[in-house]
């Protein structure tokens, strides 16, 4: 079964708009999981744009399902990790000047960092997920650091999905199946949607989870956020 983590973040945005707590995350939270989310995601960015560090600890409070803290691993976000101790600990490789994570871990490259970085986190029993393109040499790698699970960035599928659905899940499908291979968990997030989600679901050979937020919100402005949840499920069933 694949699970539906909502990302919260537009929640805290819109909440920040305006100051106060309406709409209160917390209560959002509480509620994604009453309408059948099985999973809350947030990522507390350093600059607090939307999800705020003290919102990560509330929030930590109330999930009863899976509680997934997505940011880049700087000693701050380590903190949080070391604290809280959600059930995941997505890392991605974006710096604070970025709007939306928009590629993933050069492994290679930041190997080193990484071997270290996952090390610390699993000590305190946290499960890694690094934030991945359908690179193999990278995933390989990910899986030599130490990783238990990569979150594949889905941006470019989306984006060459309407154009030539079969050209847009090609390299996913051939990373999904090395990530399996070689003892890899599949997430998978950014951009997808009511439009995209069946197709990359029944096309791949494994996703234990997707982490949605933008569109899921989107559609929620339209159709109420229980009935949004159900039909997101619903795409995911086998």
């Amino acid at each position: 079964m694949t699970r539906l983590s909502v990302n919260i973040n537009k929640i805290a945005t819109l909440r920040n708009a305006r100051g106060g707590q309406i709409p209160n995350v917390v209560q959002f939270a509480i509620d994604c999981e009453r309408f059948g989310a099985q999973g809350i995601t947030v990522h507390p960015r350093p600059d607090e744009r939307h999800i705020t560090t003290q919102d990560t600890y509330d929030i930590a409070q109330v999930v009863k399902t899976e509680f997934n803290i997505e940011g880049y691993p700087d000693l701050r976000y380590l903190k949080l990790i070391s604290d809280i101790q959600p059930s995941q600990a997505t890392l991605v490789p974006d710096g604070p000047d970025i709007l939306t994570s928009n590629a993933g871990w050069d492994t290679d490259k930041h190997q080193a960092f990484l071997a270290e970085t996952i090390h610390e986190i699993k000590a305190s029993g946290v499960r890694t997920s690094l934030f991945m393109e359908p690179n193999l040499k990278w995933i390989e790698l990910a899986r030599k650091a130490g990783a238990d699970r990569i979150e594949l960035y889905t941006g470019p599928y989306a984006e060459g999905f309407h154009a030539d659905p079969e050209k847009a899940i090609k390299s996913y499908v051939e990373a999904i199946e090395f990530a399996v291979s070689i003892g890899l968990d599949i997430n998978a997030g950014h951009d997808l949607s009511q439009e995209n989600l069946r197709y990359f679901k029944t096309s791949v050979r494994q996703l234990d989870e997707v982490s949605i937020g933008h569109a899921l919100i989107s559609d929620a402005l339209y159709l109420g956020i229980e009935n949004t949840i159900q039909r997101y499920l619903h795409l995911l069933l086998d």
